[in-house]
């Protein structure tokens, strides 16, 4: 196993691993890292990186571990990826490797420009580039909210 390790690491279950591994390689970019596989070739374990972050990608594995499609597509947390540039195009990507994008990329108040897209199997994933600097002050204007820990 190489030193590098992300500090936090959220794990994503699917009916089917291995085409999920195709698709979020396909739509995101991420890159396969560890793949771990039993004796009949099935995914034990899987880990894929993107930047200074990383996803283990697994199999349901027990009642508590499934994947949104067998859940009626119910999600109990959402995946944030942050880019650095074309938003526009990194949803056209997604688009393109099966994902429905549930919003279409728009700037938000707090200076991102977004986009929201499920998965085949029913993941929720949020994309966001940031695109202009807004103050605590801007976005507490533009919002009517109090925002507190503005970075």
């Amino acid at each position: 196993m190489s030193d590098w390790r992300a500090p936090l690491i959220s794990a994503v279950c699917y009916r089917d691993p291995k085409a999920a591994l195709r698709y979020l390689e396909a739509a995101f970019g991420f890159e396969l890292t560890m793949l771990i596989e039993d004796e009949q070739g099935e995914l034990v374990h899987s880990e894929m990186r993107f930047g200074n972050a990383a996803i283990m990608i697994g199999n349901e594995w027990s009642e508590d571990h499934k994947s949104p499609s067998s859940l009626g597509g119910k999600n109990t947390q959402t995946v944030h990826i942050q880019i650095d540039s074309d938003v526009d195009a990194h949803c056209a990507r997604a688009r393109a490797a099966g994902f429905e994008i549930m919003m279409e990329p728009a700037t938000q108040f707090y200076g991102d420009r977004t986009y929201r897209a499920r998965d085949p199997e029913g993941h929720i994933w949020t994309v966001a580039q940031s695109v202009q600097a807004v103050t605590r002050e801007e976005a507490e204007a533009a919002t009517g909210l109090k925002i507190t820990g503005w970075v």
